[in-house]
């Protein structure tokens, strides 16, 4: 209880002056054998993007932080990614799950093939929960940057992208973004090769996500 609510007031602090201060997000590190540490450059180019076109001033400096760690606590944005298994243990749903509900937010982004995996864990952490998927009337697709719902950054299995979320008393805790790969055009330019206007769609609507969790 006392971290949520050190985690509630440092998010009012931040959604009070959003362009004040500097604070830290962070990638998620889970069990399972999934690749957690996949685009190592994508949440600090994200980042460089805010600070640069959105007056933020979020360290580039991005941890990673387990799953079942009281460190999650400190970071009122957890990044999520990878291409494979996620396993959680009973101890890291709880861990997470109070994390969300006590005022964290969680960005899941598939980088291909994590999809049957997640979504058996996030029942986990949520059991009493489902992924809704949000429409393109949004507000976190209408932030600074317009989009009509999430945008199609790499083709995978060419299905439309989605955005997910689980929401609790009317607040998105968790979104889960997918088939978009987001954290592949955040990546550096060379990594991927994506064309300049997917890798700006990608950073716009990446920096759309932060500017609506923390202005919610």
């Amino acid at each position: 209880m006392k971290n949520n609510i050190l985690l509630i007031l440092s998010l009012f602090l931040l959604s009070a002056g959003f362009c004040q201060g500097t604070y830290q997000l962070a990638v998620l590190k889970y069990n399972g054998g999934g690749d957690f540490y996949a685009n190592p450059t994508a949440v600090p180019n994200l980042i460089k993007f805010c600070n640069q076109n959105l007056g933020t001033n979020i360290s580039t400096e991005v941890p990673y932080v387990e799953v079942g760690s009281s460190d999650l606590f400190n970071y009122p944005y957890i990044h999520m990614t990878g291409h494979g298994n996620v396993v959680f243990s009973p101890s890291e749903a709880e861990n997470l799950r109070n994390y969300c509900y006590g005022g964290g937010f969680l960005h899941i982004d598939d980088n291909y093939g994590m999809d049957e995996f997640i979504r058996i864990e996030l029942k986990k952490v949520f059991p009493d929960k489902e992924l809704v998927e949000l429409p393109p009337d949004h507000p976190i697709f209408h932030q600074k940057y317009d989009f009509n719902g999430l945008p199609k950054i790499h083709e995978h299995d060419d299905k439309r992208s989605q955005a997910f979320a689980i929401i609790e008393n009317g607040r998105i805790v968790c979104l889960y973004t997918f088939e978009t790969d987001l954290g592949d055009g955040w990546e550096d330019p060379q990594v991927h090769n994506d064309p300049p206007s997917k890798r700006q769609a990608a950073l716009q609507m990446g920096a759309n996500i932060l500017q609506y969790v923390f202005m919610m």
